[in-house]
């Protein structure tokens, strides 16, 4: 069950999307437990022996924020998924980077798990994912970014709906065609 917003989460996050760089500075200690789970989730659900540990994620997120310091963040929700988007960007670039020095052999496959399971638990490899997300994404950038929320940033359906300013409704059917059409996807490239 998510935390209720606090004030001073609230507050920090428009005086960042203003300009103020302390206040990432101070953010970021308020949220840590919370993004520390969120890099864990992802992690675990990258191939078995990543180099990345938990921490260093959500220090390398931390470091692609301070970079654009005139975000704009509906809520703390809103922030966290997009961490976590960006610690999506973070694990698919050392992937990539890994397989291109053994020039694409060996592949790892990973494990979605149940909650947020594109696949519900097959086995899939994680750049056949974000290809195919990227593909959707061109498609129907909604029913992408539905996916991106829910299984990346972990969101409920209520907490994506409120970021996406979407009914509840709207998002499960969304994040239903969306979990079909990429099974579908992955499973022509004979990856699942």
């Amino acid at each position: 069950m998510p935390e209720p917003v606090l004030p001073e989460v609230s507050e920090l996050l428009a005086q960042w999307g203003a300009g103020d760089r302390d206040a990432l500075r101070a953010l970021i200690p308020l949220l840590y437990q919370e993004l520390h789970q969120v890099a864990h989730c992802q992690l675990r659900k990258a191939r078995p022996g990543h180099t990345l540990q938990t921490t260093a994620l959500v220090n390398e997120a931390y470091l692609r924020l301070e970079q654009n310091h005139h975000a704009r963040f509906q809520n703390r929700s809103h922030f966290v998924a997009i961490c976590a988007l960006l610690m999506r960007q973070i694990l698919i670039g050392h992937e990539r980077t890994r397989r291109a020095g053994k020039r694409g052999a060996g592949g790892e496959n990973v494990t979605l798990d149940d909650a947020h399971a594109v696949l519900k638990g097959r086995p899939v490899d994680l750049l056949a994912l974000d290809d195919a997300l990227n593909d959707l994404a061109r498609l129907d950038p909604q029913q992408s970014r539905i996916v991106e929320l829910r299984f990346f940033g972990g969101l409920s359906i209520e907490e994506t709906a409120e970021v996406m300013g979407a009914s509840p409704a709207t998002v499960k059917r969304q994040w239903t065609t969306a979990r079909l059409w990429l099974y579908r996807e992955i499973s022509k490239g004979g990856r699942t």
